[in-house]
């Protein structure tokens, strides 16, 4: 559909060469070679070990600067005989490092079935303290675990669902729990809960979710959701560096490959207007690895759809 004379024009005979201008050069420009390629899971391992302030101006160096926090601040502890005991936080810390990783999921997972929110609050920073500092691991986990997980993300307050951010990429490191994470519903939960999720609890739900989009499951998950398009292109346009990198990629994954039957008739946005929300997200602040998933993007949408992007790459300088 036309859009007054910004709109883009569709080939159906001929296509011009792929990236006809400057924008283009730039964009895949070193950035195509084979040699710097980030596997999702390096990326994502890499984001655990960066710190919560990561929508200020140092986010352009991809997953380098963030420190997890470990939790809110306690109240301060009061001298006894003479002593000052630990406070709360490394208290509940070491009782939960005491315990193997077995034993904490399994504490885990009675909390979690509880029913009660103070009790889903507790399981789930008791999964934040002993496995984030140590991601790689947290295989195995358990159905019930990986659903409360869910269950936080999906419908927990704000410190909840900043708590099943970290946790979720922390177990989406390991392969084994991929699965186990888009049977849970994992995958609906992050696409629905990007639209009010802070910053970077967003960025770390989306690192997780181009884990999980690594399996056909979770790949086809991601195709059938109405909203994945529509919420990728939404935080290409308002996040930093690294939310674009994990948007381009998970766009990526719904345009690119081939689709089974049972999605081939999956609707899915307009190739032009993704292709513009592209172009205007690797014009700002975009790391090399998200200019180079925007770059495979663009010449996916360009082969597949029979995109001429002449016409905005000129408008676009």
């Amino acid at each position: 559909m036309r859009s007054g004379s910004h709109s883009l024009k569709l080939k159906t005979t001929t296509r011009p060469p792929l990236f006809s201008c400057g924008f283009f050069r730039q964009c895949t420009q070193s950035v195509l070679s084979p040699t710097t390629v980030n596997p999702p899971a390096a990326a994502a391992a890499a984001e655990l070990e960066d710190s919560d302030s990561s929508s200020s101006s140092n986010t352009s160096q991809s997953f380098t600067q963030w420190r997890f926090p470990m939790g809110a601040a306690d109240d301060q502890p009061k001298e006894v005989d003479g002593r000052m005991p630990p406070p709360p936080t490394a208290r509940r810390a070491a009782e939960g490092n005491s315990r193997s990783l077995e034993e904490n999921f399994h504490v885990a997972e009675i909390q979690f079935g509880s029913g009660s929110d103070s009790d889903r609050l507790r399981a789930i920073h008791l999964l934040e303290r002993c496995l984030v500092p140590d991601p790689r691991s947290a295989a195995d986990c358990p159905a019930g675990v990986m659903a409360g997980v869910v269950s936080c993300l999906r419908e927990g307050g704000a410190a909840a669902r900043r708590s099943a951010s970290k946790v979720l990429l922390a177990l989406s490191l390991a392969e084994e729990n991929r699965r186990v994470a888009v049977e849970a519903g994992a995958v609906t939960a992050v696409v629905e809960a990007l639209a009010d999720a802070e910053t970077a609890a967003a960025e770390r739900s989306l690192a997780a979710l181009e884990l999980l989009c690594t399996t056909a499951e979770g790949a086809a998950e991601v195709r059938a959701h109405a909203l994945s398009v529509p919420m990728m292109v939404q935080v290409m346009g308002k996040m930093e560096a690294r939310g674009k990198e994990h948007a381009l990629s998970v766009l990526g994954v719904i345009y690119g490959g081939s689709r089974s039957e049972s999605e081939s008739d999956v609707a899915v946005a307009p190739a032009e207007e993704v292709a513009r929300a592209v172009m205007l997200a690797l014009q700002g602040e975009c790391s090399a690895r998200g200019r180079r998933k925007g770059a495979q993007l663009l010449k996916t949408l360009q082969e597949n759809g029979g995109l001429d992007l002449s016409e905005q790459c000129e408008m676009n300088g």
